[in-house]
């Protein structure tokens, strides 16, 4: 997906006179030896208008968020479009149906990823999850993670996101009934940040007294995973464009291996602490007995994988378990927190949605005590508020790019194998064929009112995202509590403004700034906490 983004670098980092010379110096080999050369029978899909020499269609690309590009291009053009990026072959989806063939139909042959040259140091060489190719590693690493870390099972006898949402309840309620403004996307960040790694590697890094050892540490775990994303876009020009990394490419090598290196050091870290950790419950006269009370396992997704590396230390290498931790931080901190601070900006801006939903809660969960995972299946409303949400702000607004192992057709066109694979979730999840009012907060619409239609916000088939249970209860947990236990008014006047910002993910513009005081129906709960 960093992709897409390339050529802004490109513009930015390449006098015009060179841009002209590249583009000369590759015009006959890019039409000779470049353009697909499909059978006689095949039919290609269209494209939005020539491809240039040597850039091909990334002229297209200019104008961020690039969703909304993306967006536009297949209204002008056609919702399956074929686009030449550089030198690689994209197929652009942005129709439900064109979607929906290409994770059934096509699921096993688009399975794979596109090995990006720009990915592959800070994914431990293609291992992780998110990166690896589909085969028998993959199927392997999704099995555990599914069973370890997000099954029903492990996330039922978990405390960590009823303790976490406590603690936020705790620190926005601090001012009692007197309203104060607060910065929403920072706590709801910490949130995200502190469910993750509690799961993953057992320490909670913000709020409270622990946040006096482990928050300089946190930040450091936040940098680089977001600089590993800007790193990633940067120098994906050369993923494209190969020629460009003829130039200055030793540079942003030097960049990629110092990053590189300190995140495994980063990581290296947290791996040894949990390994002496298990050491010295092995050896204790109590071994294990702190890893199950009442029903709830202490055990982290480390702890889990450090017992099957001494099993199997090949499969299970300390590489492979820092590319779980790697991801659970990629795909679980700015995804889940981006979704509240859209969720609680499109309540303060329809509060009549907000006044619903509360009033929901206060039947089923009542005043005596603050909502908990095990109460959202009994709120139809919120869920449908959050639903509603993932609608209009997909995290992911283009999916996670897949790559054809072999040849196939959608919609009925010819895909050559080897061409990545695109789907703008964004444009499908507002295309008012399918959804009456696509631009409109109506929650009402996941209800029993209207045909039930399925948002992709967690992605298709069988590289669906697996962690979407964990994100839900995350999400439902904290902004039920929010609207359970505080009151909320708009900061300034006029509503809030939900401008997206630019990203692989769905960032608000502005961070979210609101007014908030404890309810005083809720005192006595927030007492208690």
């Amino acid at each position: 997906m960093g992709g897409f983004s390339l050529i802004h670098g490109f513009i930015l980092s390449l006098p015009t006179t060179m841009i002209l010379f590249l583009a000369t110096l590759s015009l006959f080999f890019f039409f000779f030896f470049m353009k697909p050369k499909p059978s006689a029978s095949s039919r290609l899909p269209p494209s939005p208008g020539p491809s240039l020499p040597f850039i091909g269609h990334l002229h297209y690309l200019l104008r961020l968020p690039l969703h909304r590009s993306l967006s536009r291009l297949a209204v002008s053009h056609s919702p399956v479009l074929l686009l030449r990026l550089g030198s690689r072959s994209a197929l652009l989806v942005s129709s439900a149906s064109a979607a929906d063939e290409c994770f059934t139909k096509n699921d096993f042959t688009f399975a794979n990823r596109p090995m990006l040259p720009s990915s592959r140091r800070l994914s431990y060489n293609f291992t992780t999850l998110v990166a690896a190719p589909y085969g028998s590693h993959w199927r392997n690493l999704r099995r555990l993670i599914a069973v370890e870390a997000f099954s029903s099972a492990r996330l039922n006898s978990s405390p960590v996101v009823n303790e976490e949402v406590r603690a936020l309840l705790r620190d926005l309620a601090g001012g009692g009934s007197n309203f104060r403004k607060v910065e929403v996307r920072s706590q709801l960040e910490d949130l995200a940040f502190n469910v993750v790694m509690r799961m993953t590697v057992g320490k909670k890094y913000f709020g409270g007294r622990e946040e006096i050892a482990t928050g300089d540490e946190g930040r450091r775990f936040q940098r680089v995973v977001k600089e590993g994303f800007e790193l990633a876009k940067e120098s994906s020009v050369g993923d494209f464009l190969p020629i460009l990394q003829w130039i200055g490419g030793r540079r942003m090598e030097e960049r990629m291996e110092r990053l590189e290196r300190e995140a495994d050091g980063l990581f290296q870290v947290v791996v040894e602490e949990r390994r002496k950790e298990r050491r010295r419950r092995v050896m204790s006269s109590a071994a294990g007995a702190g890893e199950m009370e009442s029903g709830v396992d202490r055990r982290t997704i480390v702890d889990r994988l450090l017992e099957l590396q001494e099993v199997d230390g090949e499969c299970y290498t300390d590489e492979i378990i820092k590319g779980v931790i790697l991801t659970m931080i990629a795909a679980g901190t700015d995804t889940v927190s981006q979704t509240m601070e859209w969720a609680m900006a499109l309540l303060l801006n329809h509060p009549q949605v907000l006044e619903k939903a509360t009033a929901e809660i206060d039947e089923h969960v009542g005043h005596q005590r603050v909502l908990e995972e095990s109460d959202l299946p009994r709120l139809p409303y919120l869920n449908a508020v959050l639903r509603e949400t993932l609608r209009l702000y997909p995290a992911a607004p283009l999916l996670l790019p897949h790559e054809s192992s072999g040849d196939s057709t959608v919609g009925g066109f010819f895909v050559p194998a080897g061409t990545i694979i695109f789907v703008n979730a964004y444009h499908i999840q507002r295309d008012p064929e399918v959804w009456p009012e696509p631009a409109s907060f109506r929650p009402e619409r996941f209800g029993g009112g209207e045909k039930k239609m399925a948002t992709m916000a967690f992605g298709m088939g069988r590289r669906c995202c697996p962690g979407e249970g964990l994100a839900m209860r995350v999400v439902g947990a904290a902004v039920g509590g929010m609207v359970q236990c505080l009151e909320w008014r708009r900061e300034g006047e006029g509503e809030v403004d939900m401008e997206e910002g630019a990203g692989m993910t769905m960032p608000k513009k502005k961070p979210l700034l609101a007014v908030c005081g404890a309810r005083s129906a809720m005192a006595d709960a927030l007492s208690k906490l």
